[in-house]
């Protein structure tokens, strides 16, 4: 079995183990209230006024876990998991997103640097798989479409390691504030830290995953080049 092969099994049962935990944890934390009976709406508006945010709106959106900021629309939107809930996993989650909000206002420079990076990406992701694929079958007559491919694959994994620190700073923004606050406590606080840090394994994963893929395009690459 070739060193791809491995990697990408590797990373296949790790990327499952930790989307488990992460969907176990959730559940689980969904069902600890915080005191007060704040939902997630709540520790949004609240995490945002505190903050000195007022352009900012807090919306309601379908799914699960479907929650994230938009820096275009300055809304934070929360799912029906968060948005009405009043659990230790719907505040964590909602004060997370309410840390990319902080994180705009403040020019935050790895969030700055993601975002310059969203239309490129979004560009490359469109092509890259054709490009990719029209040169490993050209690999050998015309080797710098392959090159082209693995430069455009290589930005896409460029946007995931820098989403490593926005993601990673985001749920230490919220996990510091809701200590702070007083809305987790001593007794339940390290759920929310657990919830978080699952979550953030999700943005590790996918990370490696890039890595090792953009790894094995470079070595097809170097591999057709030598012949």
């Amino acid at each position: 079995m070739s060193l791809y092969w491995i990697l990408f099994i590797g990373i296949a049962i790790l990327s499952y183990a930790v989307q488990a935990t992460l969907q176990s944890r959730m559940n689980k934390y969904a069902q600890i209230p915080i005191d007060g009976g704040l939902t997630g709406r709540d520790v949004a508006e609240r995490m945002l006024r505190e903050n000195g945010i007022y352009d900012v709106q807090v919306t309601h959106i379908p799914g699960t876990l479907t929650d994230h900021y938009d820096p275009q629309k300055k809304t934070v939107n929360l799912s029906d998991f968060v948005y009405g809930s009043n659990s230790v996993a719907a505040a964590a989650v909602a004060a997370h997103e309410c840390g990319h909000a902080v994180q705009h206002a403040v020019g935050y420079a790895p969030l700055r640097l993601r975002s310059a990076l969203v239309p490129i990406v979004s560009f490359s992701s469109r092509i890259v798989t054709w490009v990719l694929l029209g040169g490993m079958l050209l690999l050998k007559v015309f080797p710098q479409l392959m090159l082209a491919g693995i430069i455009l694959f290589a930005l896409t994994t460029l946007f995931s390691v820098v989403t490593l620190p926005v993601e990673i700073n985001a749920s230490s923004r919220a996990l510091a504030w809701l200590n702070q606050t007083g809305i987790t406590n001593v007794s339940n606080h390290q759920y929310a830290e657990k919830a978080l840090r699952s979550a953030a394994y999700t943005y590790v994963v996918a990370a490696l995953s890039s890595l090792g893929t953009l790894l094995y395009y470079v070595m097809i690459y170097s591999s057709g080049s030598r012949r």
